[in-house]
């Protein structure tokens, strides 16, 4: 199957339009969720404030962006005299309620506005995808990329909200597309792109550190395949690396401008007092109070504070167990049932085209200059395999089992080897093109019958979205974006109180007004006055329903008592309304 430039750039931009609108139309929908409570609250406070004191476990260009809109609405208050700003150690939960929800501002069009740039950040990533899989296979696999990447139900979801994840996505793509041109052509163009687009990458997350071993691996691959020689690849990695930290630091300078230095050491002593390496700790909080220097302490603040935290674990509820350690399964089950079926099939076709490619090139032989011949000739595929290959063995071998969001950096690389490899599975024959469009129409109609609810989705293999539930929750399912829904049920069904559980980032009471009534799960069900309706959270519900991890120490089976009611409605796949007679 032929397509001409112009016909595929038809395409993917008219694929890239209705990505745009499903996002678009689905975000005034959905309350604030969780994480967007920091993220989107942090960015405002940095653009008007040029102080990190909010947030400084995720890096700042995300939340800048979301800010940036901000700036234009008029009349916003900022909660300068606060205990969250003035008092607390990173209070940004209560900043973030203080700024969006207590402060007389117009919490609706602040998310609102907010949420748009993180659309455009998704489309730059499609735009990525797309002209990476087109220079490397060509405008079929480019178009059928270009799809994948606009109907993944993942992407769209978390594409439109203010969090760091489709950013980390694209951090992975604009850093790997440019260093393998660097080290194919190293260039002073290409060597100075390499570093901007590192620097920027770890501006977006700071699971993009993985770059810097990466990188390491495949230069040394390239000169060992006879790429380059070793003194070539040496210099283009330190210019590479020392171009990205000339990116970070004028970066978290501006971040740390107002930031009184006195008030980021005692910050960075108390975030890292329990920190296992006392050297790194303590080289942090020396740094924290150097003039240029602070800058950079700020950065690998944030570091430190990751790779806590992923090692800490968070408990979670997944398929009736609850632990804040992680499962080994957690995320290729969570993969297996969160992506669509037809997606699955599109990355088996290109699994065992690429089997059966190797095998041909190697034609029952193998020796050191065939390998060498293998890596230099599909040298991207290769970097690619290989980010693929370290983030999900670092994913599953950690504690932090947030979702399947967690592994956004690794879908649109394996998109590209999808769409890659059903183009060659096509071929010239129209049979074959007649079943990966059916394959399309298939994603299509699966993804679009969960609008606006995208967050929720769950392939057929988990029953669908009604029955995700069961499996996990957290972001997978239930992040606090339907709790606008559930006012608007309130509603329409003249229900004048409801006690609410509720999991997100949103506030009830900003919501519902006089009608709330605070529920918590482990208060006696006879709080409850005969005839009351009960809201609570997936989150919640199946945390207390679940059993906990054994040798897991966690407060569990406290809505068990649930069991012998029936729920009256199910708000967008995530909140369960319960009238208890």
């Amino acid at each position: 199957m032929k397509l001409t430039n112009r016909t595929a750039n038809i395409l993917a931009g008219f694929m890239f339009l209705i990505m745009s609108v499903l996002m678009l139309f689905s975000i005034k929908g959905d309350a604030l969720t969780m994480d967007e409570k920091s993220h989107l609250p942090a960015g405002y406070s940095y653009l008007t404030r040029q102080d990190m004191r909010i947030n400084p476990e995720h890096p700042p260009l995300v939340k800048d962006l979301a800010g940036l809109p901000l700036l234009f609405i008029d009349g916003i208050n900022f909660p300068a005299e606060t205990k969250a700003w003035n008092e607390s150690i990173n209070g940004q939960w209560d900043f973030g309620w203080s700024l969006l929800f207590n402060s007389d501002n117009p919490a609706d069009s602040m998310i609102f506005w907010g949420r748009i740039p993180m659309i455009l950040v998704t489309l730059i990533a499609g735009f990525f995808v797309y002209k990476w899989t087109k220079e490397l296979f060509g405008n079929t696999a480019a178009v059928l990329s270009a799809f994948l990447f606009a109907f993944s139900p993942t992407i769209i979801a978390h594409g439109k909200l203010v969090t760091t994840d489709v950013a980390a996505a694209l951090g992975a793509l604009i850093g790997l597309y440019y260093f393998t041109k660097a080290l194919k052509d190293p260039t002073r163009k290409n060597t100075v792109y390499s570093g901007i687009a590192l620097g920027i990458a770890e501006c977006l997350k700071f699971s993009m550190i993985l770059l810097f071993p990466l990188f390491i691996l495949l230069s040394g691959l390239w000169w060992f395949a006879g790429g380059a020689s070793r003194k070539t690849v040496l210099r283009l990695l330190f210019f590479v690396f020392f171009i990205c930290f000339l990116v970070i630091g004028p970066v978290y300078l501006f971040h740390t401008w107002n930031y009184p230095p006195e008030r980021q050491v005692s910050d960075s002593e108390y975030i890292l007092s329990t920190y296992g390496s006392r050297f790194l700790a303590d080289t942090v909080v020396w740094a924290a109070d150097k003039p240029v220097i602070r800058a950079y302490g700020q950065y690998f603040l944030g570091v430190l504070m990751v790779s806590q935290r992923v090692a800490g674990g968070n408990t979670t509820y997944f398929m009736g167990e609850i632990s804040k350690n992680g499962w080994l399964d957690y995320f290729p089950t969570v993969y297996l049932i969160k992506e669509t079926v037809a997606f699955h099939l599109f990355s088996l076709i290109a699994f065992f085209y690429g089997i059966w490619f190797t095998a041909s090139k190697m034609r029952g032989k193998f020796n050191l200059q065939l390998a060498k011949e293998l890596v230099k000739n599909n040298f991207p595929i290769l970097a690619i395999l290989s980010f693929v290959g370290i983030y999900w063995f670092t994913s599953m071998a950690g504690n932090l089992n947030i979702g399947v969001r967690h592994l956004l950096p690794v879908i649109p690389l394996t998109i590209i080897l999808a769409g890659a490899g059903a183009a060659a599975f096509i071929g010239s024959s129209a049979s074959r093109a007649i079943v990966i469009g059916l394959l399309c129409f298939s994603q299509v109609v699966s993804v679009s019958a969960v609008y606006p609810s995208f967050i929720a989705y769950f392939n057929e293999l988990a029953g669908g979205p009604s029955r995700g539930y069961l499996y996990a929750v957290d972001s997978n399912l239930d992040w606090g974006q339907d709790l606008k829904r559930l006012a608007s049920w309130t509603d329409e069904n003249n229900v004048d109180e409801i006690y609410v559980d509720y999991f997100g980032g949103a506030d009830v009471k900003y919501y519902l007004g006089d009608k709330y009534r605070p529920w918590w799960g482990n208060r006696p069900e006879s709080d409850l006055p005969n005839g009351s309706y009960l809201a609570v959270s997936a989150t919640f519900l199946q945390g207390g329903r679940g059993y906990a991890k054994p040798g897991a120490d966690i407060e569990n089976g406290y809505y068990l008592w649930l069991n012998s009611y029936e729920p009256v409605a199910i708000i967008g796949h995530s909140i369960f309304v319960y009238r208890i007679d």
